[in-house]
C-alpha cells in the first residue's frame, strides 16, 4: 500500500500540470480569426484588409523573433492617390508669399513708444557663519504631566544628561 501513494501523487501532479499548461499550449500556435473591435472599421496590415480572415503564425508578444504571419482570406486595400495633404482647403498652396505693395500716400501708423529693459547678475556677498553649538547644550526642561482632571501627577526625577 505504501507503493500506491507515491504513484498516485505523481499521477495527480502530472494531471494538474497538464490541465494548467493546456490553455497556454493551445494558444501558442495554430490559427486565429481576426475580428475587428468596431464594426465598419477595417483592420489593415501591410496594405491588406484582414478583417474576418484567418491568421497563421501570429505570435504577438510571446516571442522576440520577427516572424511575418500569413493571412488567409484578406483583400488588398486600394487607397486613392492624394499626393500631399493640405488640411485647410485640400488645395495646393501658392508658391512663395502673397505680397501686396501698399500705396505710397497711405496714412502711417503712430510710432511706438520707446522701451528699454536690462538685467544684472552679481554674486551674493558672503554671509557670516552661524554660531557654533555649545559642546554641552543646556538640559531640556519637561513640563510635568497632568491627569484628566487637570491636576499634576507626581514626577520621578531623571538625572540622565542629554546625548550629544
Amino acid at each position: 500500500m505504501s507503493m500506491k501513494r507515491p504513484t498516485l501523487r505523481a499521477a495527480q501532479a502530472m494531471l494538474l500540470l497538464s490541465l494548467t499548461a493546456a490553455p497556454a499550449l493551445a494558444d501558442s500556435g495554430g490559427f486565429a480569426i481576426v475580428v475587428p473591435g468596431r464594426p465598419g472599421v477595417p483592420i489593415i496590415v501591410n496594405g491588406r484588409d484582414v478583417s474576418y480572415s484567418v491568421v497563421e503564425g501570429d505570435w504577438g508578444l510571446e516571442r522576440g523573433t520577427h516572424r511575418q504571419p500569413t493571412f488567409y482570406g484578406s483583400r488588398p486595400v486600394r487607397l486613392p492617390e492624394v499626393g500631399h495633404y493640405y488640411p485647410g482647403s485640400n488645395r495646393l498652396p501658392g508658391y512663395g508669399r502673397l505680397e501686396i505693395e501698399p500705396p505710397a500716400n497711405r496714412p502711417l501708423p503712430k510710432p511706438a513708444e520707446s522701451f528699454r529693459q536690462s538685467w544684472e547678475v552679481e554674486s551674493r556677498p558672503p554671509q557670516p557663519a552661524a554660531a557654533p553649538l555649545p559642546m554641552d547644550p543646556p538640559q531640556v526642561i519637561i513640563a510635568p504631566p497632568l491627569d484628566e482632571g487637570g491636576g499634576r501627577l507626581p514626577v520621578e526625577p531623571n538625572y540622565r544628561r542629554p546625548r550629544g
